[in-house]
Order: structure tokens, then sequence, then C-alpha cells
């Protein structure tokens, strides 16, 4: 199984759980207090099934499965890459400080990244149906 970790059993009110796939949670945890709020926020609504408000479709994947919130904070852009394309499941994907200041386009190889984490969570979903 792929190295996951859960945030926890959903309250009655909620709808799917919160995953991490490798090291994202740690990610989180390293940004500011503010984004931190924000990407809870925005993960919280995910479980309700809902789109936050900040979050838009990842360009290069298809669909809107795969979602990024950005969040800029004392001259810093952070975002959290997540997707929703599983039934009972929001996995965390992948979450960094965005540090190019040519363009706002996501790097090739964070993009390959996060498709190997999307991997990952797709065969950690699969494992968690078969069972």
């Amino acid at each position: 199984m792929p190295d996951v970790a859960y945030s926890g059993v959903p309250n009655e009110r909620s709808e799917k759980r919160v995953h991490f796939i490798g090291p994202s949670r740690d990610e989180v945890r390293a940004f500011p207090r503010p984004v931190r709020r924000t990407i809870g926020v925005a993960l919280r609504t995910a479980q309700f099934g809902r789109k936050h408000e900040t979050a838009k479709p990842l360009k290069g994947f298809k669909g809107a499965g795969v979602l990024e919130i950005v969040e800029d904070h004392d001259r810093n852009t952070y975002r959290a890459v997540y997707t929703v394309r599983f039934a009972q499941h929001v996995y965390v994907l992948h979450a960094f400080q965005k540090k190019s200041k040519k363009g706002i386009a996501t790097p090739k190889h964070i993009l390959k990244l996060i498709r190997d984490r999307l991997a990952a969570a797709t065969a950690d979903h699969r494992a968690r149906e078969s069972q």
C-alpha cells in the first residue's frame, strides 16, 4: 500500500475522508498559519462535496478532479493540490511554495510528482475498495 497518512474519521456531518499522500501533510504543516487555515477550510469544504472559492482545476489534468488552492502570504505564494476523484475520499497530493518568479505555470517536475502521487492515491483507493 502507498505511503498514505489518514486524517481521522469523518463525523456524521461530513461525507469524505482526507488522506495525505507521501509527505504532503508535513508540506502543509510547514506553511504559515494563515495559509494552513485556508487549505484546511478548503479541504473541509471538499469533504462535504463542495468546492472552496479559492480552489480551481489544476491545468494539465483532465476535468476538475484535481484541484489546487493558491494562497499568497507575506509576498510568497503557496499551493496545495488535492483530488476529489474518489467517492468517499479526498487525497492531498502535494503542497509547495512557488519559488519561480517567471510566470505562474507549475514546473514540469512538480506536475510529474503530482501525477506520481495521483497514481499512489488511485492504488490506495483501489486497495480500500477491495477490502
